[in-house]
C-alpha cells in the first residue's frame, strides 16, 4: 500500500464526509467509540475546505458518495445490501443512491469500442447514439447492427475506470486496517473482509465478459419462465470493456400511469415479479440481486424485462432447502420445526436451548401473522429472524443477507404495482412446490443418484488408493496394529466403496421401477 497517497485520500474522504454532514451518519451507524470519532474528526473537520460539496438536495450519505466519485458510489451500492453492517437507516439512504453520472462523450466511447473489438465502429454498427444511460462504471448507447439491422444496447466501460478503482480500493483497505486498529469493537464486523467482498464485486463488474456470462446463465435458467425475458448477449460484439445485447423496448415497472395506459393488470404483474424472484432463488439458486424498478421494464404484451446483471446472488442447494424449510415452517406457523432446522443446519450453536429458540421464533412470527395482509413482508420477517438468530450466536451469512435485501426490494416493487398484494398467498405455492420437489422421495433418490455419479468417478482409483494406504501403514513399522492405528481417511475410502455399491443398487431399483 502507498502510505502517503492513502492518507491523502482518507483526508479528502473525511473532509467530504464532514462538509456534507455525512460524518455523524457514518459514525453513528457503526456506533464508533470516542477514539475513532476523534480520529475521524481530525481527518475531516480541519480540512473541510478540501472536501467536495455534493448536491445539497440529496441525503448526507448519498451526497458525500456521489461527490467522491464512481468507486465510492459503487461502494455505497454494495453496502446498501448489508444493513447488518451499516444499520437499516444508512442502508436506506444508500439504496436511493443516484446512479446517474455525467456521461463521457460519444466519440470516446466509439474509440473504446474499436479498440476492444478491433474493428471500425461503422463496420459493426450502422447507427450509434449518444448515451442513453450513464452509471458509476459504464454507460449505455443504443445502436443498430450493420449486418442484420437489429437494435442493440452497447455498454461501454468508463475510460480509466480500472485504474481509478484500483487507486480507491487501495485506500479502502488502508482505511479498514485503521478502523480495526482504532476500534477493536469493529472487528466483529470484519471491515477488511467487507472491502475484500467489495473488491471482488467490482473486479467482476470491470470485466464485462463476466457480466455477459452472468446474463447468459440467468437467461438459460429462466428460459421457460412465462412472461419473463432477458436481452440476448451478442458475444461477437462483446469483450472485456464492451458488451452488446439485444434492445428490449418497454416502460419502467415503476411507471404505473404508463402501465395503466397500456391496459396491463398491475396486480398480476406484482404477483409475477415476486413469483419469479422466489423461483429464481429457490429453484435455480441464482437470482438477480438488484431487482429495483430501474432494472425492470414491462413490454407492451405484458412481458417483464430484466437488465443489468452486474450483481447476482448465488445460493447452494443445501442452503436453499434450509431457507425453504424455514419459510415453509413460518407459513405453517410450525416454530418447533423452524428451530430444529436452524440447529440441524448448524446455524445456531448446538449448546443453545432449542425450545427457548422456538419461543423466540414464535415472537417473530405471530405478530406478522396478526398484521393486515397488505403489511405482511417476508423481507421484514427475515430481518427479524436474523436479529433473533444473532442473539443465539448465529454468524452472519452474506448470501442470506443479500437474499433478504433483494427480497425487500422485490416486495417494494410488487407493492408499488399493487398495494393490496398478499405476499404470503403469492409465496406459498412457490415454496410448497419447491418443498415437494426438493424434500420428497424423488429428491432423495435424485440425491443418491448424484452421490453415485461422484463416487463412480473415483471407483477405478479406489483399489490403488487402498493398497497404497495399507502399504504405507505396514512399511517400516513393526508390532501388531489395531483398528485405532488405521487413519480415518482409510475408513472413508472403504465407506466410499460401499457407498458406490449401495448407490448402484438404488439406481438399478429406480430404473426397474421406471
Amino acid at each position: 500500500m502507498r502510505g502517503p497517497h492513502n492518507i491523502w485520500r482518507l483526508i479528502r474522504t473525511g473532509a467530504t464526509l464532514e462538509r456534507t454532514g455525512a460524518m455523524n451518519v457514518v459514525l453513528d451507524a457503526y456506533d464508533a467509540p470516542p477514539l475513532l470519532r476523534m480520529a475521524a474528526r481530525v481527518l475531516g473537520w480541519p480540512f473541510q475546505w478540501l472536501g467536495a460539496k455534493g448536491d445539497p438536495a440529496m441525503p448526507p450519505a448519498t451526497r458525500a458518495l456521489t461527490a467522491l466519485g464512481p468507486a465510492y458510489i459503487k461502494f455505497g451500492q454494495v453496502l446498501s445490501t448489508r444493513p447488518d453492517l451499516v444499520g437499516e437507516e444508512l442502508a436506506v439512504q444508500l439504496r436511493v443512491l443516484q446512479d446517474q453520472l455525467p456521461a463521457f462523450d460519444t466519440e470516446t466511447a466509439k474509440r473504446m469500442v474499436e479498440a476492444e473489438l478491433e474493428r471500425p465502429v461503422d463496420e459493426i454498427y450502422s447507427a450509434f447514439s449518444a448515451p442513453v444511460a450513464a452509471a458509476s462504471i459504464a454507460q449505455v448507447h443504443r445502436a443498430r447492427l450493420t449486418d442484420t439491422g437489429e437494435e442493440v444496447a452497447v455498454k461501454v466501460l468508463r475510460p480509466g475506470i480500472e485504474r481509478a478503482f484500483r487507486r480507491d480500493i487501495d485506500a479502502f483497505y488502508f482505511a479498514a486496517s485503521m478502523i480495526e486498529l482504532l476500534s477493536p469493537a469493529s472487528r466483529r464486523l470484519k471491515p477488511t473482509d467487507v472491502i475484500k467482498h467489495f473488491d471482488g464485486v467490482v473486479r467482476g463488474e470491470l470485466d464485462l465478459r463476466l457480466e455477459a456470462a452472468s446474463a447468459s446463465t440467468f437467461a438459460a435458467n429462466t428460459e421457460g419462465d412465462a412472461g419473463f425475458r432477458l436481452p440476448k448477449v451478442l458475444w461477437h460484439q462483446s469483450g472485456r470493456r464492451v458488451m452488446t445485447m439485444t434492445w428490449a423496448e418497454g416502460v419502467s415497472l415503476g411507471d404505473n400511469v404508463a402501465i395503466d395506459a397500456m391496459g396491463l393488470n398491475r396486480h398480476e404483474l406484482g404477483a409475477r415479479v415476486l413469483t419469479l424472484f422466489l423461483n429464481h432463488a429457490l429453484r435455480d439458486g441464482y437470482f438477480h440481486a438488484d431487482m429495483h424498478q430501474g432494472n425492470l421494464k414491462v413490454a407492451a404484451d405484458g412481458t417483464i424485462l430484466a437488465y443489468d446483471f452486474g450483481i447476482m446472488g448465488h445460493i447452494d442447494e443445501y442452503t436453499r432447502r434450509v431457507y425453504a424449510e424455514i419459510l415453509y415452517g413460518f407459513i405453517k406457523r410450525d416454530y418447533d420445526r423452524v428451530a430444529k432446522v436452524h440447529f440441524e443446519a448448524g446455524y445456531v450453536p448446538a449448546d443453545r436451548d432449542v425450545d427457548e429458540f422456538a419461543r423466540a421464533l414464535r415472537a417473530v412470527g405471530e405478530p406478522i401473522f396478526g398484521m393486515d395482509a397488505t403489511k405482511i413482508s417476508m423481507g421484514r420477517l427475515l430481518s427479524y429472524l436474523f436479529d433473533v438468530t444473532e442473539r443465539f450466536g448465529m454468524e452472519t451469512r452474506t448470501e442470506l443477507i443479500l437474499l433478504q435485501r433483494t427480497m425487500v426490494v422485490v416486495e417494494g416493487v410488487a407493492r408499488s404495482l399493487s398495494p393490496q398484494l398478499n405476499i404470503w398467498e403469492v409465496a406459498r405455492p412457490v415454496v410448497e412446490d419447491y418443498i415437494r420437489r426438493s424434500l420428497g422421495p424423488r429428491a432423495l433418490a435424485r440425491d443418491l443418484g448424484k452421490t453415485a455419479e461422484v463416487l463412480t468417478r473415483f471407483g477405478p482409483r479406489l483399489p490403488v488408493l487402498v493398497e497404497r494406504a495399507l502399504a504405507e501403514q505396514v512399511s517400516g513399522r513393526t508390532g501388531v496394529r489395531t483398528g485405532r492405528d488405521v487413519p480415518g481417511w482409510l475408513y472413508l475410502l472403504v465407506g466410499a466403496t460401499l457407498g458406490i455399491a449401495i448407490s448402484a443398487l438404488v439406481l438399478a431399483l429406480r430404473i426397474a421401477s421406471g
